[in-house]
């Protein structure tokens, strides 16, 4: 399968190289005070307990002390991150698993610029950080579909990344992939101008959201391990090592807040970007799509090791990376404490929905059927199954901020109102109806049980 790419990977990578006009980061801007730059996304939420949230909580200036300045730097992709910290401008940054490949290979070959991956801020192991979305009124349900099509991605992202093996996969030659950045390319969708965009979290959540995309491709039908890390250039780690200390201590600090207060991060995240409450919630939240971790995970470095073949396949000159030196957690394991070993081997989410079920009268444990009705304000209601959702919404007479219920295949957590719902008979009353985030998901589901039916929201809602 050969994807051809438009407006050329090589202009899309072009931005990994020298960017003037900064400060030298790590250089005191004073006799009296040292400067540390940080590179993050605000808008990629998946990185929030090394980024957004981190820099709203003020761990890190707080471990610090005054001797240190912060300065952090708001970028939409990992590219540009990486271009400043081989230019020694940027110190940490955080990005895509697939960004972290070329970060890699671009600063290995000088020893000033080299960086190591020091820790996960969050993954997904099924992939469904990244998906596909198409127009609302599109007739696509399948990759198959796009075929002779155009597709934005952002050329070098994960987003990006998801989509080229997701092609390979599905057999499907012919696709233009036009390189744009996320904002451009959902602007680019609303226009008509490209028939599918494939992006990161939490574009495609928040384009549907808004009711101006339909999920066509979630990432964790690939089964394949996706996530976001932390890097910090050797050199800078080398002399300046209390400041890495510090930095994956408020990380680790953040993660916990994160997890003992998700309506309180979520909200704080959506004041800091713009982004509704709701949809970081989506990804953020308990069984969110995201799971926060900062430990550096042998299934995660080892799916990074099997993504090096994507460098080759999007051009430019690339060097072969060795994920085994990239990947570092020394500094990690300075900082963690002792429960580092069982917290590396743990893959269940430590953010979970629990309590008592109101409507079907029953705990909420399974997290593969448990989901959450966000009431108002911080007002949540936890539910058993997607079928006890379905009656509490209609209990409460459908007014409410969001519902999320876990797709019935995957388990990629979705917008209620926004999934595929299917009604199984032959189920028991409080498990009859199975939400998908997408519609080859359901019909794959409907295939292979007789009486089960593809049925809208509002007859889901009625009948439950």
């Amino acid at each position: 399968m050969r994807v051809r790419i438009r407006a050329a990977a090589a202009t899309a990578l072009a931005a990994v190289a020298f960017l003037p006009g900064c400060s030298v980061a790590g250089n005191a801007s004073s006799s009296d005070e040292i400067t540390l730059v940080v590179g993050y996304q605000s808008k990629t939420i998946n990185t929030v307990t090394a980024g957004t949230l981190l820099r709203s909580l003020g761990y890190l200036e707080r471990r610090l002390g005054p001797k240190y300045r912060v300065e952090w730097q708001d970028y939409d992709t990992g590219a540009p991150i990486t271009a400043k910290m081989v230019a020694g401008k940027i110190d940490i940054g955080s990005m895509g698993d697939y960004p972290l490949l070329i970060n890699a290979s671009r600063t290995q070959a000088a020893e000033t610029a080299r960086t190591a991956l020091v820790s996960v801020t969050g993954y997904n192991l099924r992939g469904g950080l990244n998906m596909v979305v198409v127009a609302p009124g599109s007739h696509a349900t399948t990759l198959a579909d796009l075929k002779g099509g155009k597709v934005s991605a952002s050329v070098g992202s994960a987003g990006h990344g998801t989509l080229v093996q997701a092609l390979r996969r599905a057999g499907v030659d012919g696709v233009e992939t036009v390189n744009q950045q996320p904002p451009v390319g959902a602007s680019a969708l609303q226009a008509g101008d490209v028939a599918a965009y494939a992006q990161f979290v939490a574009w495609p959540g928040l384009l549907v959201f808004k009711g101006q995309a339909r999920l066509l491709y979630d990432g964790s039908a690939l089964g394949v391990p996706t996530f976001h890390g932390v890097v910090v250039r050797r050199a800078y780690a080398k002399e300046r090592p209390e400041v890495v200390r510090a930095f994956l201590g408020a990380q680790i600090d953040a993660t916990r807040y994160l997890h003992e207060h998700p309506l309180e991060a979520a909200e704080a995240v959506a004041k800091a970007t713009g982004l509704p409450a709701e949809v970081v919630y989506l990804y953020n939240g308990p069984n969110g799509i995201a799971t926060f971790d900062v430990t550096l995970k042998p299934r995660l470095v080892e799916a990074l090791r099997n993504d090096v073949p994507y460098l080759a396949s999007i051009g430019g000159d690339f060097k072969p990376v060795e994920v085994s030196r990239f990947a570092d957690d020394s500094f990690l394991r300075a900082v963690y404490g002792s429960s580092y070993a069982a917290d590396v081997a743990a893959t269940a989410n430590p953010a979970r929905i629990t309590g008592a079920d109101p409507a079907c009268g029953v705990p909420v444990g399974d997290p593969g059927t448990a989901g959450e009705l966000w009431v108002s304000g911080t007002t949540t209601r936890p539910a058993a199954t997607p079928t006890c959702l379905l009656r509490q919404i209609r209990d409460l007479g459908g007014t409410y901020r969001a519902a999320y219920v876990p797709d019935a295949a995957t388990g990629t957590r979705w917008f209620a109102d926004k999934a595929v719902w299917v009604r199984d008979p032959a189920r028991d009353a409080a498990s009859r109806f199975l939400p998908f985030t997408t519609t080859a998901g359901a019909e794959e589901y409907v295939s292979g049980h007789g009486a089960a039916r593809v049925v809208d929201f509002r007859t889901a809602l009625k009948e439950a």
